[in-house]
């Protein structure tokens, strides 16, 4: 079977925007991932406190426990029956925040509760209330630790944002669908979108692995 790039070349500049429109996604609902999982995984450091921690951990075991898939699609396809109709990006990096905001969650109270309790206690000694010890103390040293398993979450994200093409958002994905619907050479442009993920998955490792190591360098991981 021959093998045919020239479609792959006459669309390149439909999936580099494609491919720049999902790092813009990703980067947006890895925001907002970290800010719910910042909140959720703080509201499960004390079961205590029920009504914060029920709450949580029913936000957990249903983000978790659903498919990514059929969350986009609620959101796209379901919101509208109640009179709620958001853009097509909005449900993307709402989907795909929401989703990683669950396992963000779990790696902000791992990190959390990885610092030594003397810290609290310290902190506490010297008249800091909890709240001021944990925005000051415990948080500062968490968000270190938690720098390698956030890594490996935006890489999952990036793939993971290839299911926002079946909202219609102009992904790498949906651009390269495109591509295929007029040239039929499906094998060619699929290995084309493969590599172009394979690429910003790399230079994110890369990255990440650059920050780890200048943190290691300074001392400041473990």
């Amino acid at each position: 079977m021959d093998l045919d790039f020239s479609p792959v070349w006459a669309g390149w500049p439909d999936l580099l925007r494609g491919a720049l429109m999902t790092v813009e996604l990703t980067a947006c609902a890895l925001l907002l991932g970290c800010v719910l999982g910042l909140l959720v995984g703080i509201g499960r450091l004390d079961p205590k406190r029920r009504v914060v921690y029920g709450l949580c951990t029913a936000y957990l075991a249903v983000i978790r426990g659903t498919p990514l898939l059929v969350q986009l699609f609620i959101l796209f396809f379901g919101l509208p029956h109640f009179g709620i109709v958001l853009p097509a990006f909005l449900c993307g990096v709402l989907g795909l925040g929401i989703y990683s905001g669950a396992y963000v969650s779990e790696i902000v109270r791992g990190a959390i509760q990885s610092v030594d309790r003397g810290q609290m206690e310290a902190a506490r000694s010297i008249g800091m209330s909890a709240r001021q010890a944990m925005r000051a103390v415990i948080l500062p040293q968490a968000v270190v630790r938690m720098v390698p398993p956030l890594g490996n979450e935006f890489i999952a994200l990036i793939k993971n944002s290839a299911l926002v093409s079946l909202l219609t958002i102009h992904d790498l994905m949906h651009e390269g669908q495109k591509i295929i619907s007029v040239s039929y050479r499906s094998l060619e442009v699929y290995l084309a979108i493969a590599a172009m993920y394979f690429v910003l998955t790399g230079l994110t490792a890369l990255t990440l692995r650059h920050v780890e190591l200048r943190l290691r360098a300074g001392g400041m991981v473990q």
